[in-house]
């Protein structure tokens, strides 16, 4: 039987089982108050063009679930949304695996565009590898993208990183968002590996250089301090082309390293007054070079949370900050109503960013829900207003 799509609500009819999706038609995102019943029926009604192998094969009227979650890209006006609102994670303030799944299902119904983990491979808080991560998300969701925010490239060989970036973007159906950065030296990654910090900035170049080669060239011959190869090559190669190759930093060298080789930039921990110069440095300097960043692709991310700066979470949270930058966290976080998140969105879109993290500040699984059901409910329609005021 084929699906049938009602205003205000969905009745997706797949296998001759009826699956509720709630339907908000100002903003167009697919919801479901049982994730796993709509993916389980949205694996059983993959659509044509999905196109793995041993899928089945259906029709589709538009109002299946990969329909319905390709629209949340898309305006009303029919083009393609500028604005997105990803989350990020850094710490792991699940209790255990299944919290982290039943957030990521939030994260998938509730139309959040992307998941970045933050790399660190040690620290005094749990944390999670972020490629492992990577893989996982490819395997356990059908419409969210997901990225490294960011993987340290001076800790990481770059052609097993290129290889492992392709497997999960192929696995995915082209969903990888790789982003790329030096890695902080102050840190303790670096000497849990026992890689020298000296010389980091120019084996992120060359690994920068190898990676955008490995992925779009037949065999790669490379010749550098840190890495040489003669007839390299992976295969298959990422499903997107090109490839996203985001790079972060503000600092002169990251600039250098967006223009050259990146397809976007990621702000680290500036404000939206810190980021406009370096997004028109970026811009001059690939000029210079022949290349062009597109104007969507700068993006920003700070930490959130639905409450006052007084409260135990958000006061660690700013501590933590404080300690780690010498000086006050408060411009570089939003703490408060949804309207505070909202207007340093604003901020930032204003400063050229377009490409948004956001993490929230949380304490434990159900906080994190919490949080992160807030964002959903309160902030994705102010993004989905902005995009739809461009548009016009």
């Amino acid at each position: 039987m084929g699906s049938r799509l009602m205003t205000g609500s969905a009745l997706l009819t797949v296998d001759s089982t009826p699956v509720g999706v709630m339907i908000d038609p100002g903003r167009q995102h697919a919801r479901s108050s049982e994730p796993a019943d709509l993916r389980a029926a949205a694996q059983r009604h993959s659509n044509r063009i999905e196109g793995r192998p041993g899928a089945p094969v259906a029709t589709c009227d538009g109002a299946c679930f990969d329909c319905l979650v390709r629209a949340s890209h898309v305006s009303r006006m029919g083009a393609v949304m500028t604005i997105s609102a990803g989350i990020g994670i850094g710490n792991f303030p699940f209790a255990d695996g299944p919290g982290f799944w039943r957030w990521v299902d939030l994260c998938e119904t509730g139309g959040i565009d992307s998941i970045w983990q933050s790399d660190r491979l040690v620290g005094r808080e749990p944390n999670l590898e972020c490629m492992s991560v990577m893989a996982a998300l490819a395997g356990a969701t059908r419409r969210m993208k997901f990225g490294m925010n960011v993987a340290s490239l001076g800790l990481r060989d770059p052609f097993l990183m290129a290889k492992q970036c392709a497997t999960i973007d192929v696995l995915s159906g082209g969903r990888l968002l790789p982003a790329f950065a030096v890695g902080s030296a102050l840190g303790s990654d670096y000497a849990a590996r026992g890689v020298p910090t000296r010389g980091r900035g120019q084996r992120t170049n060359e690994g920068l250089e190898l990676i955008a080669r490995l992925w779009r060239e037949q065999e790669v011959d490379f010749d550098g301090r840190f890495y040489q190869y003669r007839g390299a090559s992976i295969s298959p190669r990422p499903i997107q082309d090109p490839m996203p190759l985001w790079v972060g930093g503000s600092a002169d060298a990251a600039v250098e390293r967006s223009a050259r080789w990146g397809t976007g930039w990621q702000a680290g921990l500036d404000t939206p007054e810190q980021i406009r110069p370096v997004i028109a440095a970026i811009k001059t300097r690939a000029a210079e070079l022949g290349r062009h960043i597109d104007e969507d692709h700068f993006g920003a991310g700070f930490g959130f949370r639905f409450g006052g700066p007084g409260d135990p979470v958000s006061r660690g949270y700013l501590n933590t900050l404080e300690k780690r930058l010498g000086k006050d966290a408060l411009p570089f976080v939003a703490i408060g109503d949804a309207e505070t998140v909202i207007e340093r969105l604003r901020d930032y879109h204003a400063a050229g960013a377009h490409k948004f993290i956001l993490r929230p500040m949380a304490a434990d699984t159900e906080d994190m829900l919490d949080q992160t059901r807030q964002l959903i409910e309160h902030v994705l329609p102010a993004v989905d207003a902005m995009n739809r005021a461009a548009a016009a």
